[in-house]
């Protein structure tokens, strides 16, 4: 081999050194994150009273406390900021647009939605049936992202990235409009119900929340990172993809189904958080590079992260009340959009 050579195949393996201490960073983040939501919350629990509780030692009320309404709760958030977080990655992957996220695209909306009308027809209380909830975000959100294709798709071009995120930003004002004039008609009960989903309120913090959402993410998480290389070929021209062997549309369009249905699935159990699929990939990006075998499972672990980060705060900052996690979430990932707007430009 010559030096130079060599010289590329050391700093390869720094660089997958470096990658693996920045994942292995990541997850221990993720670790901490856990352990202070799990000691934190209107009703204190020393790390002693955890640990005790998590053992089998606690008293009922600290096992009440910790196994039924925090460890839902920080299992789902960090759940959701995974699945969010991938959906906003891959969207970005498959759009080659570093602003598009599964919000601004109207997935979000779509689903919001469809919570509206079976909130209008069959009420709050009926809404409570757990395992259909992601089955009812999907059909919105996927009705949102066929016609956001649909409108976005020209014969004998196929779909334009620039036009995807402009079709779909257009498709979202236009559901949020719908929504909002939907909204005005709900009784008091199902208005509260649906502004505290629209916000972005963990609200569904209960175990069987955490199984309605936990078969979604092992089926559809394997298959994003399966498909890194295949983003990472996406991220070129489309003549050039052809050209290495990529069937570009039917790839396009398998991954953004794939990122429809893990965005649906969430804000089904997390309400409609955003930003996180903006933010997320971004500063994982930062920390691994644009290469999606090592950027993916860095962008699960920061937006599991994110999420969790949120929650917990947005639980503390006004106790006993609480603020929605989505709101959080809007109040680190707003003037990180500008910021990158702002970069864009110049």
């Amino acid at each position: 081999m010559t030096e130079q050579q060599l010289k590329n195949e050391a700093y390869k393996r720094g660089l997958a050194v470096r990658n693996t201490a920045v994942a292995a960073g990541c997850a221990a983040v993720l670790i901490l994150s856990f352990i202070i939501s799990m000691n934190t919350g209107y009703t204190k629990l020393s790390p002693q009273d955890t640990l005790r509780a998590l053992f089998g030692g606690g008293t009922d009320k600290e096992n009440l406390i910790l196994f039924d309404f925090r460890l839902p709760r920080i299992v789902i958030s960090m759940l959701a900021g995974m699945g969010l977080a991938l959906s906003g990655c891959t969207i970005q992957g498959v759009s080659k647009n570093a602003l598009a996220d599964p919000g601004l695209l109207g997935i979000n909306a779509g689903a919001g939605l469809m919570v509206v009308l079976y909130v209008m027809f069959f009420g709050a209380q009926t809404f409570l049936s757990v395992f259909t909830l992601p089955f009812l975000a999907l059909a919105g959100a996927g009705a949102a992202a066929v016609l956001i294709y649909a409108l976005a798709f020209k014969k004998g071009e196929g779909i334009a990235p620039l036009r995807l995120i402009l079709t779909g930003v257009a498709v979202q004002a236009g559901i949020s409009a719908l929504t909002t004039l939907l909204v005005v008609k709900l009784d008091e009960t199902q208005f509260d119900f649906v502004a505290a989903w629209q916000a972005g309120s963990i609200w569904g913090s209960n175990w069987r929340f955490v199984l309605a959402l936990l078969p979604w993410l092992l089926l559809l998480i394997p298959y994003v990172l399966y498909k890194a290389r295949v983003l990472d070929v996406l991220n070129m021209d489309d003549d050039v993809a052809r050209g290495l062997g990529a069937s570009v549309e039917g790839e396009r369009r398998g991954l953004l189904a794939a990122a429809v249905m893990l965005a649906a699935s969430c804000v089904a159990v997390s309400g409609s958080i955003s930003f996180v699929g903006l933010v997320a990939p971004h500063l994982a990006r930062r920390l691994v590079g644009p290469k999606h075998a090592i950027l993916l499972p860095v962008c699960a672990l920061t937006g599991a992260v994110l999420v969790s980060a949120a929650d917990t705060a947005a639980r503390v900052i006004v106790q006993p009340s609480e603020i929605p996690t989505g709101i959080m979430t809007a109040i680190i990932g707003a003037p990180y959009f500008l910021y990158l707007l702002a970069k864009s430009r110049r």
